[in-house]
């Protein structure tokens, strides 16, 4: 007898995971978001806008759970595009104010930057239990956690910089490193997904046999 997806106790899991996950994202976006305007910061501000990425993300993986493996492919390369989105932002951030790169605020940077570690840090370990059973859908919602921490490190240590030097140049290179990383978690789940794409056409090349 075949399992149904919303029976499968792997697909469960993943699902408990990643609806925790996007509560907490959306709620620590608003937080972000106001101190990083408050702050002047363009790296905080792309990592607030990096939260709204991470709800939709996990949204995105509840609605496509339930779906056959071609599909959960093709909805694998669209979060592969949409982790592109906060490093647009980013970029589009360091464009404007690279004549004249300001020092942002760096205490409330740092405070937020701590808040930002404990929520990503809970949502890396609690999907680092559950994205190797939602295919490319749980890897990108891993990734994306993963490479959060990362960044909020980065910026916390931005900040020390900052606060020694009294330069906006750290913030803006900071900007650059994030984009980087957005575009290896992208090429690592668009990769993924490919593979889920040919092991759909395969099955289906079997069934016709």
């Amino acid at each position: 007898m075949t399992v149904n997806a919303t029976q499968d106790p792997r697909a469960a899991r993943l699902r408990r995971a990643v609806l925790i996950v996007a509560a907490l994202n959306f709620a620590y976006f608003f937080v972000e978001f106001s101190v990083a305007l408050a702050a002047g910061s363009v790296s905080l501000l792309a990592d607030s806008v990096d939260f709204l990425e991470d709800t939709a993300v996990n949204v995105l993986i509840l609605v496509a759970l339930s779906w056959p493996l071609a599909r959960r492919a093709v909805m694998g390369k669209a979060m592969a595009v949409i982790i592109l989105g906060p490093a647009a932002v980013a970029a589009w951030e360091a464009v404007q104010r690279f004549a004249a790169p300001t020092a942002p605020d760096v205490v409330p940077l740092v405070v937020a930057s701590l808040g930002a570690i404990a929520v990503n840090g809970t949502s890396a370990w609690l999907l680092a239990r559950a994205h190797h059973d939602g295919g490319s859908l749980g890897r990108a919602a891993f990734l994306s956690a993963r490479n959060d921490v990362l960044v909020n490190v980065a910026i916390i240590a931005m900040g020390l910089v900052t606060a020694w030097t009294g330069s906006g140049w750290p913030d803006l290179i900071l900007g650059c490193v994030i984009i980087l990383l957005a575009l290896h978690a992208a090429y690592e789940v668009w990769e993924v997904s490919e593979e889920e794409r040919l092991a759909a056409k395969a099955l289906a090349g079997e069934d016709v046999g």
